[in-house]
């Protein structure tokens, strides 16, 4: 082999080592004796490839997709794509569900858990004389939140408990959809001043449940032949405050059926001079004030001055009017 030949084979067999991966190769290791050869640099790699009709090197992009701006690594070490959601825990939901209750509605039920939990906590005897209607106390003694606190306690918890609050919710919260928060907050005063004096004289020191009879009975009369469902039975809901007394004196006996009774008066006298006695001619001196729906309920006040101003335009008398230049 001459010397040309051999230099020959020694450069093809460096440009050919070359082409794999140079980080990887054992240089002490090369044949033929030649030691520490220098690596060839970028350009020369791009000109071999060039030469050998090779893809060529592609550069490094410096720009970033949204995606992998976005990713983030775990603690397990994968990889998490675009901003994870987290899930509302159970007191969130509660709370979430606890503001979306009417507002009015919302403070008598939690009137109602604060007056159980005291009851609990000091037991039925002591909070029977702190929270009960006292006529002497509430009179001469001006402990005047006992027709609140009276209103407001439905017993010990149970399942009893339970009913009545659901009961609490249902009614009230249709009332105060149907007829508004200023007008629902005028039925309640009304219901307590009534049933207070009720509850004096037939010697009752919670009327909780006629409060809640009441409501049951204002919303039947608005529908009285409308079929509803109770228990098992397709009953009208003019019926329906008559069958939630009959249940309580089935389980309690007949001392249960006063609250309801009461409760059925109460709602009836609102219920009457709202809107019977209206349509007899006389006043509705029951109505929410001005000042009242203004602040409690604008989009409802803005309707009715609406209606009652467009009412006033209707029951205007027409002239016969004149001709022009008639004297």
């Amino acid at each position: 082999m001459g010397p040309l030949n051999f230099h020959s084979l020694c450069l093809a067999s460096i440009l050919l080592a070359s082409t794999f991966d140079v980080s990887s190769a054992n240089i002490n290791n090369i044949p033929f004796g030649i030691q520490k050869t220098a690596l060839p640099s970028s350009t020369s790699i791009q000109s071999i490839l060039d030469l050998r009709g090779g893809a060529k090197r592609r550069k490094s992009s410096k720009t970033a997709s949204l995606s992998s701006l976005n990713a983030k690594k775990s603690a397990s070490g994968a990889t998490k794509v675009g901003k994870q959601d987290e899930k509302p825990s159970a007191l969130d939901n509660t709370m979430q569900k606890y503001k979306a209750i009417l507002p009015l509605t919302r403070i008598y039920i939690t009137m109602v858990g604060i007056a159980t939990l005291f009851g609990a906590i000091v037991g039925d005897e002591t909070a029977q004389v702190i929270m009960g209607l006292d006529p002497i106390r509430t009179i001469y003694g001006l402990e005047l939140w006992r027709p609140i606190t009276a209103a407001s306690f439905l017993g010990p918890p149970s399942i009893g408990w339970l009913m009545s609050a659901y009961y609490l919710f249902e009614y009230g919260s249709s009332l105060e959809r149907v007829y508004g928060t200023a007008q629902h907050l005028i039925f309640l005063m009304g219901q307590v001043v009534l049933l207070s004096t009720y509850a004096m004289l037939f010697g009752q020191p919670f009327f909780g449940a006629s409060v809640i009879t009441a409501m049951l009975h204002v919303l039947s009369r608005s529908m009285p032949h409308q079929k509803v469902k109770w228990l098992i039975f397709t009953v009208p809901y003019w019926t329906l405050p008559y069958g939630l007394m009959a249940s309580d004196v089935l389980q309690g006996g007949a001392p249960a059926a006063l609250p309801h009774v009461l409760g059925i008066l109460s709602g009836h006298f609102y219920y009457f001079f709202k809107f019977i006695w209206p349509k007899m001619g006389g006043e509705d001196w029951l109505v929410a004030p001005e000042f009242l729906s203004r602040r409690l309920d604008p989009d409802r006040a803005s309707d009715v001055g609406r209606k009652s101003f467009e009412n006033a335009l209707k029951k205007r008398k027409k002239g016969k009017g004149r001709k022009l230049g008639s004297v």
